[in-house]
């Protein structure tokens, strides 16, 4: 799948070595060629028509060698083989090395090979002839004939490979095993019929001239046995529709461009570096719904021909599958260019594909992942490039470089997502074992994780439970509510950070379950402290998993009911990013807990985007400023600003405002002097669990700030 020019290349990291072995073979091949013409008697008589008849097939035949199936494109079989093994057994290393060499020229000039290339060719020829001329010299007094030339095919073969494979791995850096048995089997046949036609090409020569043009009917068995392998290798590593490399030739691309264990650190010292690219078109079913798959099919065509002409000719483009394509990109000098290998794909597809005079746009998400850093076997590389695009597809961006944080799938997430269902599944949905179904600010309290918890472990796997942090109104110092805080002390990992906990479950079907344990949990809570004389109300964020499904409205209804919690009590806080990833769904469920009587409020204020438009469109309560904010109030003037800006803006849409993250005095009479109604954080209480927020609570005494002196 490498353009003739490249695989007449050299990589300069490995240019020495390897013109250091071309070297020395040629040097060799031209010693023992001198050695040869130095034993040939001083009047050579005239060769015979048999040996000019077998010499000018030899160069005709080789306009037409054999390409064996896969990478070993540098391996090709010439039919020349046969002719000159008979020439050989027949006249001697000398002439055999003289029409090898002629023919050898033809075919390098039809494959455009290099000068170095076609001369390395006709060395190891010269070497592997003289080699078994050699054998058969040597066994014919003490073996039969027969035997003595079978031997010396074999030696001829073992030479001759042996020289190529070695000069691969010199060149590529791949393991000496991939480099030897990789179209061993196709070589090792096609070669040894070859080799055994030049005995039978000898006796030919031998009884009657005439009887050698005979043997072009084998040559051609050859021949097309060689054709039909190589179509059937070429049909199984296609994609049949676009014409592009499948998933397997991918495969081996990746596995024959990653270098070994050994080559590992010269590689990293030239600074050498592959991408792989997995692009996934955008609203490609619409097309297929609206159109029919004949329209996508025609699509999915120019979308391949427009890949293959961006990307270098040696850079491989091929189909996953469906609408999902990747592109294989080496020897990049940083992994910058891989990122503007993908701009650049993005600039292309930009243009809409006229279809009938109807004009496509075609879109996409780009996942990039680059060798060595993100990965160095093929499986790693795709998984981390599937996970940038699924990654880019999130944020609404075209191109997405692999993160870890981004990665859901890790195997390290996956046994703590385990764990999570484990315990889930374990305590039940009643009890002390409670979480919250946070979104991307669950558990952002102030405290950084370092509150513990306790409670007794679940089958092995630690026990989630609820945190509280108090909500207070400024101005007058009263307790208004309070923050469900999600909590999970692991039995190995200690205290889970409830964003990394959050962020693998919310992209699994435990988010269901976290989310009803949540819900019936701090329902029943208010209820309890309703019981207890504690009218307070608790704030619980939400995933975005949760407001697209809209089964949580259903579940809230039934559970205030069941526990007889006036709908005022439970407020459902959600951030902006949740909003803007479907809005038609998740406005909908919005406006369904509006109308059970449930607050909403807007999270983490201020650090998303189109915030007037979700303020006039949403039935909100409240807004919550974002502690990034609250917490550099007094040492920056610009948060200071935005605080000051966001508590006016919501004022003038009769919005309460509350201020998460408040942790010194100035802080607090800074809100307070700017109008802020609602503080939380370490300031006045750090989270606590419910029973000890009950005793907090007896001993909390008002703070009513006054005037900054």
């Amino acid at each position: 799948m490498e353009a003739a020019a490249q695989r007449n290349s050299v990589p300069p990291e490995r240019a020495l070595p390897f013109f250091t072995f071309v070297t020395a073979v040629v040097a060799l091949a031209g010693t023992v060629t001198a050695v040869s013409l130095i034993a040939l008697p001083s009047e050579v008589p005239a060769l015979p028509v048999a040996f000019w008849l077998m010499a000018g097939l030899a160069v005709v035949c080789d306009a037409r060698p054999f390409t064996p199936p896969g990478r070993r494109q540098s391996s090709a079989v010439f039919p020349s083989i046969c002719f000159t093994f008979a020439i050989m057994l027949i006249w001697g290393e000398a002439p055999a090395i003289a029409v090898q060499a002629a023919a050898v020229v033809v075919a390098s000039w039809r494959m455009r090979h290099t000068a170095w290339r076609a001369l390395f060719n006709i060395a190891q020829y010269a070497i592997a002839l003289t080699a078994a001329y050699a054998t058969v010299q040597l066994l014919v007094p003490d073996l039969p004939y027969v035997a003595a030339v079978v031997a010396a095919a074999g030696v001829w073969f073992a030479v001759k490979y042996g020289t190529v494979t070695v000069a691969i791995r010199l060149l590529t850096g791949g393991h000496w095993w991939r480099s030897v048995s990789h179209g061993l089997a196709f070589e090792l046949l096609s070669t040894g019929a070859l080799l055994l036609l030049g005995p039978i090409l000898a006796s030919a020569a031998r009884t009657n001239a005439a009887l050698i043009p005979l043997v072009v009917v084998p040559l051609y068995a050859v021949y097309r046995m060689a054709r039909l392998s190589t179509e059937h290798e070429q049909v199984g590593r296609l994609d049949p529709l676009t014409g592009l490399a499948n998933r397997k030739a991918l495969l081996g691309e990746v596995a024959d461009r990653l270098p070994g264990h050994a080559e590992r650190a010269a590689r990293h010292a030239a600074e050498r570096h592959l991408a792989l690219l997995v692009l996934d078109l955008d609203r490609f079913k619409y097309v297929n719904d609206a159109l029919g798959h004949a329209v996508g099919d025609r699509l999915l065509v120019e979308v391949a021909n427009r890949l293959t002409a961006a990307v270098r000719p040696q850079d491989v483009v091929a189909r996953l599958g469906g609408d999902e394509f990747a592109i294989l990109s080496g020897r990049l000098a940083d992994p910058a260019e891989a990122t503007d290998l993908a701009n650049r794909i993005v600039d292309v597809l930009a243009e809409p594909v006229p279809i009938d005079g109807l004009p496509l746009d075609v879109g996409g998400s780009i996942g990039v992942a680059v060798y060595p850093e993100h990965g160095e076997d093929f499986e790693t590389l795709m998984r981390h490039a599937d996970v940038a695009m699924y990654d880019a597809k999130h944020r609404g961006d075209a191109v997405a470089v692999y993160a870890p944080d981004s990665d859901h799938s890790s195997p390290e997430r996956l046994s703590l997502l385990a764990d999570l269902r484990k315990v889930l599944e374990t305590t039940g949905p009643k009890g002390a074992a409670g979480g919250a179904a946070g979104g991307p600010g669950a558990g952002r309290d102030g405290a950084g994780g370092r509150d513990a918890g306790s409670g007794r472990e679940a089958g092995g796997a630690g026990e989630i439970t609820m945190y509280y942090q108090p909500q207070v109104e400024i101005a007058t110092g009263e307790v208004v509510g309070v923050e469900a805080l999600l909590r999970w002390r692991h039995p190995r990992r200690g205290m889970v950070d409830p964003e990394e906990l959050i962020r693998v479950a919310e992209q699994s079907a435990v988010m269901r379950l976290l989310t009803r344990r949540v819900v019936d949990d701090v329902v029943e809570q208010i209820a309890k402290w309703a019981a207890a004389g504690l009218p307070l109300r608790a704030a619980l964020n939400v995933s975005v998993r949760d407001l697209h499904t809209g089964e949580i409205a259903d579940q809230i209804d039934d559970r205030l009911t069941r526990y007889g919690v006036p709908p005022d009590r439970l407020q459902l806080e959600i951030t902006e990013g949740a909003l803007m990833a479907d809005p038609h769904r998740v406005l909908a469920t919005i406006a369904r807990l509006d109308r059970i009587g449930v607050a909403i409020a807007l999270d983490d204020f201020g650090t998303g985007y189109s915030s007037m438009q979700h303020l006039r469109r949403l039935p909100l309560s409240e807004v919550k400023v974002d502690r990034s904010f609250v917490l550099g109030m007094t040492g920056d003037a610009d948060d200071a600003a935005i605080v000051r800006s966001i508590i006016e803006l919501a004022g003038a849409l009769g919005l309460r405002v509350v201020a998460e993250g408040v942790e010194d005095e100035r802080t607090w009479r800074m809100l307070h002097a700017a109008g802020c109604h609602v503080a939380q954080g370490w300031f006045y209480a750090r989270p606590m669990p419910a029973d000890e927020l009950v005793s907090w609570l007896a001993r909390y005494h008002p703070l009513r700030p006054h005037p900054i002196t």
